[in-house]
């Protein structure tokens, strides 16, 4: 080859290189990640997502893209977002821990699969017809969030026996999660002969305002619903309990690792790693009706030791045995 013709050639492929690369990203499938919380506050969520889409064999920016929509707390933005993503036909819908945000997906469409993790019967909720066999292009994780009501409170009230008077905090925006929360806790109460008072909120604002109405009620201990926004607003919760020297329970160690007093709920990075690895096999070209939806079977019940403290409680040893983890 001639030294004229040779250089040609080589100019020309290194031309080619960016349009080559972009040709690449562009045909890399595109997972809508939808979250209600915050970039920041709900990193760790992205984090267990992507170490089960590692196990699956896919990479964010390698051989797959992850567009991030956070929506912190906006409930009412979920239709066009869904809408969004439906229109440039992403590869998979994940909507790791929210039913609003499974349900938005699922009304959205019937073609582009989705993987959810909810914390009610996805039966009931419509999301597939059948667990085993969701029939459909829906399949995810069923978290638990009925089931396990009447244990956190029964654990508050093991640390509190003398406590009475228990405030809930239900976001209204997340209405199926914050039904379930008030029917199971008035049924566990009734049992265990508690007086029940429930707080609203969907926004910062209201939060404040809900710990204002808490503190005028001079509630005893405080059980806060399982709720997407509130754990990207745990810092503000757990801040505005200790502020006002109330015991409070949780629906995740999230809370208890920046100070909460005590947690019980289902391992949430292990149910967001498995959302993920299901994202992975439907890259990979399994159909999500014939991916069971997988059942939670690891919970965690922590205790922070040093709030406990704080607080002037002394928690029982009997209680600190059946801990996962005790932080001192």
């Amino acid at each position: 080859m001639k030294r004229r013709e040779f250089i040609r050639l080589i100019a020309g492929a290194t031309a080619a290189w960016p349009f080559a690369a972009r040709a690449q990203q562009a045909a890399m499938p595109v997972i809508g990640f939808v979250d209600v919380g915050s970039a920041i506050t709900s990193a760790h969520f992205a984090a267990a997502f992507r170490n089960g889409l590692n196990e699956a064999g896919y990479s964010d920016g390698k051989n797959v893209t992850i567009e991030y929509h956070w929506l912190e707390g906006r409930y009412d933005r979920l239709r066009a977002v869904m809408a969004e993503l439906v229109g440039r036909r992403v590869a998979v819908i994940a909507t790791p821990v929210s039913i609003p945000a499974s349900l938005a997906a699922k009304a959205a469409t019937t073609a582009i699969p989705i993987v959810f993790g909810v914390g009610e019967d996805p039966v009931k909720l419509g999301l597939v017809p059948n667990l085993a066999r969701p029939g459909g292009n829906a399949t995810g994780i069923n978290f638990f969030v009925a089931e396990v009501i009447p244990k956190r409170l029964g654990l508050l009230h093991d640390l509190m026996p003398a406590a009475v008077r228990i405030a809930v905090l239900i976001n209204p925006g997340n209405a199926a999660t914050a039904e379930t929360t008030v029917r199971e806790v008035h049924k566990a109460a009734s049992a265990l002969g508690l007086q029940i008072q429930t707080f609203e909120a969907s926004t910062n604002r209201e939060i404040d305002a809900a710990f204002a109405g808490i503190a005028s009620a001079r509630a005893e201990v405080l059980f806060v619903a399982p709720d997407g926004f509130f754990v990207s607003r745990r810092v503000q919760l757990v801040t505005l309990a200790t502020r006002n020297g109330i015991p409070a329970a949780y629906s995740s160690r999230y809370y208890t690792e920046v100070g909460g007093l005590m947690s019980y709920g289902a391992d949430i990075p292990d149910r967001l790693r498995q959302t993920g690895v299901y994202t992975g096999q439907i890259l990979k070209g399994a159909k999500p009706a014939d991916l069971p939806v997988i059942q939670s079977t690891k919970f965690e019940f922590v205790i922070n030791l040093q709030t406990a403290i704080a607080l002037g409680l002394e928690v029982p040893p009997t209680l600190l045995a059946r801990a996962d983890e005790v932080i001192e």
